[in-house]
């Protein structure tokens, strides 16, 4: 058995453990609710704006079709890995990078595939593979709409010059602060919707189709990484006030088991010391 200097040092690094991750944990909760807030609001106008481009694309013959929306023989193939900047948040990173490196090895196994990364943690997994063609972890410094069209631009420009022929985002959708799924949704070319294109056409359009479509599906790229990157934020402090919740709980448990032993260690030694004294008066009496 550990003597007891041994072991109120544990006790006190332990202790010091559970305050840093409590702290961690209620410093994600605070950012957590904002960031839900944020991705909950801006789901539904997303969604509907997508929806709304694919049904006008649907109805565009091949000729007035946006240069977005052409589909090539895929042969090169970009993907976008979302990760966060830090760890400490569970499995949300290693999620992300698993089902970014199946992608690569089964999915598109006869393909060329690169990695865009955003989160330094999704840049470290790949740079050693010499996948990585950029980096954007800075994003998370200011997460704006403007700074995230940036990127957006970049993969639009990538695309259309032809360097590749397919893009697909990888992240975390945020459900609830215990839960993220792991999304694969493709970026570009744009997918056309499914099931019957003529029940949702009974629109008035001015300008034309062709010019609404064209103006409409780069903000719409935009707003579709914005919500990807606002998606994975919301999931990353979510994830992180999960496990720092555990991990303050597991603190707890071992300092409440070291402190047993601390005491049995202590009464065993002042019953030692007690035996000692005892044994020591009886020999001076006999």
């Amino acid at each position: 058995m550990a003597n007891l200097k041994e072991i109120r040092n544990r006790i006190s690094s332990v202790s010091s453990t559970m305050q840093i991750t409590s702290a961690m944990k209620m410093v994600s909760a605070a950012k957590l609710k904002k960031a839900q807030d944020a991705i909950t609001a801006m789901r539904p106008y997303a969604d509907k704006l997508t929806e709304l481009l694919q049904t006008l694309s649907a109805t565009l013959d091949a000729n007035s079709g946006s240069k977005f929306s052409t589909q090539r023989d895929v042969n090169k193939v970009l993907v976008v890995a979302i990760t966060s900047n830090r760890g400490l948040c569970g499995a949300f990173n290693s999620n992300i990078i698993k089902q970014t490196q199946n992608l690569i090895t089964n999915v598109y196994a006869d393909k060329s595939v690169s990695v865009f990364a955003i989160g330094k943690k999704a840049n470290d997994a790949f740079t050693k593979q010499n996948l990585v063609i950029a980096n954007k972890s800075e994003v998370f410094d200011d997460l704006t709409f403007n700074n995230v069209s940036e990127i957006a631009e970049t993969l639009m420009d990538k695309f259309v010059s032809g360097e590749f022929d397919k893009i697909e985002i990888v992240y975390n959708k945020f459900k609830n602060a215990a839960t993220q799924i792991v999304i694969t949704e493709q970026f570009l070319p744009i997918l056309p919707i499914e099931g019957d294109v003529n029940t949702s056409t009974d629109y008035i359009f001015e300008p034309s189709k062709a010019e609404i479509v064209e103006q409409l599906i780069p903000k719409s790229l935009k707003t579709q990484l914005y919500k990807g990157i606002r998606d994975s934020f919301a999931s990353e402090h979510g994830a992180r006030m999960t496990a720092m919740h555990k991990a303050t709980d597991n603190a707890t448990e071992l300092r409440d088991q070291l402190k047993l032993t601390y005491n049995k260690a202590r009464q065993a030694a002042i019953t030692n010391e007690i035996l000692e004294i005892v044994g020591g008066a009886e020999a001076l009496n006999n």
